[in-house]
């Protein structure tokens, strides 16, 4: 069993992106910019950009983007089966190091998943 948390790695980062949005404003403005305009729906809706971000954050092996992208994709209604055809393309196009953090990316979703109320739950809440 791993030991790593994506709930974890997610709040860790966080601390760090709050000190850079202190102590570099300019960038991280710019940034946050960059990122809302690049995750605005148009021609495609928000649910494949990030399935999109989370693909690149696959391939790149890069822990606190699977963590964020899947906690994104969770709050959009992503379904498993889109998150797994997702990662199926990952693993295709990456191979083993893909195949690696595609199961990372399963269970980052079921880590965060586990933690969330259930659809039933928030219609009745």
């Amino acid at each position: 069993m791993s030991s790593k948390s994506f709930v974890q790695i997610t709040t860790d980062l966080n601390k760090g992106l709050d000190a850079l949005r202190k102590e570099a404003p300019g960038s991280m403005a710019g940034f946050g910019a960059l990122a809302k305009s690049a995750m605005q729906a148009g021609t495609i809706d928000a649910l494949h950009k990030e399935l999109i971000a989370l693909a690149i954050g696959v391939s790149a092996r890069c822990d606190g983007c699977v963590g964020f992208h899947v906690k994104a994709l969770i709050r959009l209604g992503v379904t498993r089966q889109q998150l797994v055809e997702t990662l199926e393309i990952c693993t295709y196009m990456g191979g083993g190091p893909s195949l690696m953090y595609a199961a990372e990316a399963i269970r980052a979703y079921d880590e965060f998943t586990a933690r969330s109320p259930k659809p039933a739950e928030t219609a009745a809440a």
